[in-house]
């Protein structure tokens, strides 16, 4: 009976599916990321958030202006590079299986309307923290 609870924990401790950690299981799970997540959408997520801090009528031309502006080729293999060096392939894995879920996709589109509630609060606590070591840089 022991050793079976022993087997039992040893199986559930390990990982299900581990993907082994090579640059090109790396590589094709970054894919599957970016499928899910496509940078053209980031890129126009991005701008049209920017432009809600401008009058309507300037707004859409930023939003046009950025979006044609950026060479997603190049944005995409920065992306593509830096996933694959500073991920492994399980945590790939688990991001584009996040983000190509439908709860992904959701939570994504909640994402840019919560960084602009927080975003005025973390840079006041920035500049105050800031302001307080500029204080005790000069006291020294």
């Amino acid at each position: 009976m022991r050793i079976m609870v022993v087997c039992a924990v040893a199986l559930l401790a390990a990982p299900i599916s581990a993907i082994e950690n090579t640059e090109a299981n790396r590589l094709e799970q970054a894919e599957r990321y970016l499928t899910a997540t496509p940078p053209s959408e980031m890129v126009n997520d991005m701008a049209v958030n920017m432009s809600k801090n401008m009058p309507p009528e300037k707004a859409k031309d930023f939003v046009a202006v950025m979006t044609k502006g950026v060479d997603l080729r190049v944005l995409r293999k920065s992306m593509l590079d830096a996933m694959v060096k500073h991920f492994t392939a399980d945590e790939l894995k688990a991001l584009a299986d996040f983000y190509g879920s439908p709860v992904g996709k959701s939570a994504m589109q909640k994402f840019g309307p919560y960084m602009q509630d927080v975003m005025p609060k973390i840079q006041q606590e920035v500049m105050k923290a800031f302001a307080d070591f500029m204080e005790l840089t000069k006291a020294k």
